[in-house]
């Protein structure tokens, strides 16, 4: 991995954005909302909607309305919301922050769960703990987001009344408030993870523990534990790499049932209201702000790869 590569593939993130930008701003136009409606209203006079429009130089060549708008989102203008008249860039932001750390916490509770059930079920294979592993996998898939998160929030929010059921905190004011309002949407996001993990962690470790080179270091005599940590592990995780960038990508999207039962205002949910209040400038800064975030996440798999596995060079 040198400097060539790194700039390749920021070249690479720069043209995903590019394309993204293309298609959002295609479909955006395409949508059947005006703008000078939806920010003075139905009962405007045809006057003042004519105003709005050459003041916002809707009237203008759509390719020149792009270049307009992708230079202004380049310095992080993304314009003024259509809902609130607030500027899009800094509520967006704020917003992916927000949807950030849920899917972090997320992924790092995943990782914690997943990869020693895996471990587990592939030494024990065809034993108690692996039929265990393949039960909660099973579960994990079989439940939709929206009914895993609603029999939490009855069980701990409202039966046992450990945590609260909705709210966000931020970690920032009060560290300890922010942990017991994101247990529970954490908790459901980790553990539709944890089912696709620790069966993919299952499945390679399996395949690693079969290899010659693990045969190999058991005939030098390494401990079990040295084997399966220092050998076997390192290289099962590499798939492992893999789903979690693409995690991300299902987090910041896939995310927006949980962010909307448990209110937290994430960028999904922020999408959301943006498209139901038909708030171009919202939903475009939006898309292009999650695409950008998804192809960062895969560049830095791909760093990892190589940091997981020597072997693996990107000259």
């Amino acid at each position: 991995m040198n400097a060539s590569w790194l700039l390749r593939r920021l070249a690479l993130i720069l043209y995903t954005v590019f394309i993204v930008s293309v298609l959002v701003f295609g479909i955006t136009q395409a949508l059947p909302a005006d703008a000078a409606v939806t920010l003075l209203g139905e009962n405007a006079t045809t006057e003042a909607l004519n105003a709005i429009r050459e003041r916002l130089g809707l009237g203008d060549p759509i390719w020149w309305q792009y270049l307009r708008w992708v230079g202004h989102a380049a310095t992080g203008d993304f314009g003024l919301s259509m809902r609130t008249g607030q500027p899009v860039g800094p509520e967006m932001l704020t917003a992916l922050g927000r949807s950030l750390l849920l899917a972090v916490a997320a992924i790092l509770v995943m990782l914690v769960i997943a990869v020693p059930l895996g471990m587990v079920a592939a030494v024990r294979q065809g034993k108690l703990a692996d039929m265990a592993t393949g039960l909660v996998s099973y579960l994990g898939v079989s439940f939709p987001e929206f009914v895993t998160a609603t029999l939490l929030a009855m069980l701990l929010a409202d039966t046992l009344q450990w945590l609260p059921a909705t709210g966000y905190v931020s970690p920032l004011e009060d560290f300890g408030g922010a942990v017991r309002h994101l247990a529970l949407p954490v908790l459901t996001a980790s553990l539709i993870l944890v089912a696709h993990v620790a069966r993919m962690v299952r499945s390679e470790t399996l395949d690693v523990l079969h290899s010659d080179y693990i045969r190999a270091a058991r005939l030098k005599g390494l401990p079990e534990r040295t084997v399966l940590v220092r050998h076997a592990l390192r290289n099962a995780l590499l798939p492992v790499v893999t789903i979690v960038a693409l995690d991300v990508g299902y987090l910041l999207g896939g995310i927006i049932v949980i962010e909307e039962i448990f209110a937290i205002p994430g960028i999904g949910r922020q999408l959301m209201v943006a498209v139901t209040a038909r708030d171009l400038p919202s939903i475009q800064a939006g898309a292009l702000i999650m695409s950008a975030t998804y192809a960062v996440a895969n560049t830095l798999a791909d760093v990892a790869y190589a940091v997981l596995d020597k072997r693996i060079r990107y000259d």
